[in-house]
């Protein structure tokens, strides 16, 4: 599934059931303590698969920590993402000298819970867009798939500039032909290797259950 939208170079572990809470580090369990059960097998499970993903990539399992706004911290010299959604867990890693940045996420292909929480994260632009999607392909949630690739831009976004980026600080357009959407972003676009990026460009996939969007900048992005 996710596997199709990222290049060789990263290394993916997905799954649709849950690791035990017990195959945590000390210093995660203690991070998730007091969190109610399903986060703490969430948390547990997206990192049962990052160590797998690493130790792909040769590095040996240690703790993974959120760090700043919750974003998951990496081994030195690797970049990753992770995502969680009901009955699907993922994760990412990639090295650094291959990769700049790594977003990805996973929703349930439902429609958002209502046209208020749409408001807030799309606009207008995008629902017009929205309303012709829909119309030629209603079987696809598209206001959830734009979620999702908002969620994958902030991921990619927040590793390169240690800053939020509101949902409304980025246009995205989906390109149902090609299984691929550009996300123009309204505020200056991170420094990579010295040039200013002004959109990320991204992949997704539709099932019948599950929305998939990922962004994968290269370290040869120009």
């Amino acid at each position: 599934m996710m596997r199709d939208l990222l290049p060789r170079t990263v290394e993916i572990m997905e799954t649709f059931g849950d690791a035990p809470v017990s195959s945590l580090f000390p210093e995660e369990a203690a991070v998730v303590a007091n969190a109610a059960e399903v986060r703490r097998r969430e948390f547990a499970t997206v990192r049962s698969c990052a160590r797998t993903a690493l130790g792909r990539l040769g590095e040996p399992p240690a703790p993974l920590l959120p760090g700043l706004r919750g974003a998951p911290g990496w081994p030195a010299g690797i970049v990753g993402t992770m995502t969680h959604c009901t009955g699907y867990r993922a994760a990412a890693v990639a090295r650094s000298s291959d990769v700049v940045s790594l977003g990805m996420d996973a929703e349930r292909n439902e429609p958002l819970p209502n046209e208020g929480v749409l408001d807030l994260v799309t606009l207008p632009a995008e629902r017009t867009r929205l309303t012709q999607l829909t119309a030629d392909r209603p079987e696809i949630c598209w206001d959830r798939l734009v979620f999702s690739a908002k969620e994958s831009v902030y991921k990619t976004w927040f590793p390169l500039t240690h800053t939020f980026l509101d949902f409304l600080e980025c246009d995205v357009t989906v390109h149902p032909a090609t299984g691929t959407f550009t996300a123009r972003l309204l505020v200056p676009g991170p420094l990579v290797s010295g040039t200013r990026l002004p959109t990320f460009k991204g992949t997704w996939r539709a099932t019948n259950s599950l929305l998939l969007t990922a962004i994968t900048l290269p370290r040869w992005t120009r």
